[in-house]
């Protein structure tokens, strides 16, 4: 086995994303179809995963996270590496320093734009120079948010010769259990920016993952509790659209500002149109203003951390996985003032059983579907995986893409 080169290797595959996506690999390829081996830091949590799972002839290979060389002889052994070991901005920076280097392509599913945007920096370069494909956000954050778009534009282009220069999502669906993982995250990032001013202006910046030479300066807007006339329904800020935002701008950067350099692109909660549907807008949009102002102060970040929010490794029971689903829907409007609608759905919990599948399926398109041909670098979902990766979505990971 020494000698073999793997498809895809799931590093951090004990984790609780981790463990979840190797059961579904077990299951979606078992026929051979994709070659991949297991990961991790701990023989002893590997060997009960492959055991519990019934990984007879996956192979599991030990490294830790801040062992380059270790993870070097790794990356020598696979085509692609998928990454579930987060916080990323705590543990994912050797991984993508040696993915970059070895030529091995890369996926994870960050959310975390801090970190994204100083990889850009660190290792774009030595990306393009090996041939490394580099795709962050492959999970709930961003796929449904970026190949929605991206297919919301094909059919607008077709349908009326130009594409959308403003595309509103609306989340109309969402059940699921919280993400721990998710959570350390935004705590790990509120701490960093608490002692950075420049980080804070960062974050503020809707183009922050846009390549240096972008041409993008239209002011987007900043969602708060509102009635969306279109949608005909109150609205409320969506957590998730502070990475999604971002990696849709990107998309519309790397495919030559094929939206238009006045794109304008938001997301949302939809809450209801009575008054209930008023006062859940309300309650959201304070809630999460309060959520975030809370995790700046350290007492309260503190009590939030240790008594009250989800931690790592902790997430919904399989029983919540299997009953959670999403809805989202996106209304385009072109410069002729034509209107495009459609809607991506997927079954499972969002941040776990769906995530899961979007992972395993954007590793094996990378191994699989993308031409060779392709330049290294830093990519999106939608810019190199594309409609590929949105067909094996449709038929193995349980999503749709419809217009309507």
């Amino acid at each position: 086995m020494a000698d073999q080169t793997f498809d895809i290797i799931v590093y951090g595959a004990t984790s609780f994303v981790g463990q979840i996506m190797t059961r579904y690999m077990h299951e979606q390829f078992n026929d051979g179809s994709v070659s991949w081996a297991i990961a991790g830091r701990s023989e002893s949590k590997l060997q009960k995963l492959s055991d519990d799972t019934g990984l007879s002839g996956i192979e599991t290979i030990l490294a830790d996270a801040a062992d380059e060389e270790a993870l070097q002889a790794m990356c020598a052994r696979g085509k692609v590496v998928i990454s579930t070991v987060g916080p990323y901005a705590l543990y994912g920076d050797t991984l993508v320093k040696v993915c970059a280097e070895t030529g091995t392509h890369y996926c994870d599913l960050s959310g975390e734009p801090q970190w994204i945007r100083k990889m850009q920096e660190r290792y774009e370069k030595t990306a393009k120079e090996s041939g490394a494909l580099i795709v962050n956000c492959c999970g709930f954050d961003s796929i449904p948010s970026d190949l929605g778009v991206h297919f919301l534009q094909k059919h607008a282009l077709k349908e009326h010769g130009q594409t959308c220069n403003q595309v509103d999502m609306r989340v109309a669906k969402l059940k699921g259990g919280a993400s721990g993982g998710t959570i350390a995250s935004i705590i790990n990032m509120v701490k960093e920016a608490a002692g950075d001013a420049e980080l804070r202006k960062q974050l503020k910046d809707p183009y922050s993952l846009c390549p240096p030479d972008h041409d993008f300066s239209t002011r987007q807007n900043t969602v708060k509790m509102a009635y969306d006339d279109d949608y005909q329904s109150w609205i409320a800020p969506f957590i998730m659209a502070a990475i999604n935002t971002r990696v849709v701008h990107r998309s519309n950067a790397l495919s030559g500002n094929s939206y238009g350099v006045d794109f304008m692109y938001e997301e949302a909660m939809v809450t209801g149109k009575s008054r209930r549907g008023k006062r859940m807008a309300r309650a959201t949009s304070l809630g999460m203003g309060g959520f975030m102002i809370g995790l700046a102060v350290p007492p309260v970040r503190w009590m939030l951390e240790n008594h009250i929010l989800p931690k790592p490794g902790e997430g919904p029971s399989p029983k919540e996985q299997l009953e959670g689903e999403y809805d989202l829907v996106f209304l385009g409007t072109t410069p002729d003032g034509d209107k495009v609608r459609c809607r991506v759905t997927g079954d499972r919990d969002p941040g776990y059983g769906s995530t899961a599948k979007m992972l395993a399926q954007s590793a094996a398109c990378l191994a699989q579907d993308v031409p060779k041909t392709t330049p290294g670098g830093f990519w999106t979902p939608a810019t190199v995986l594309g409609d590929k990766l949105i067909e094996r979505l449709e038929a193995h990971a349980g999503l749709t893409f419809e217009i309507e």
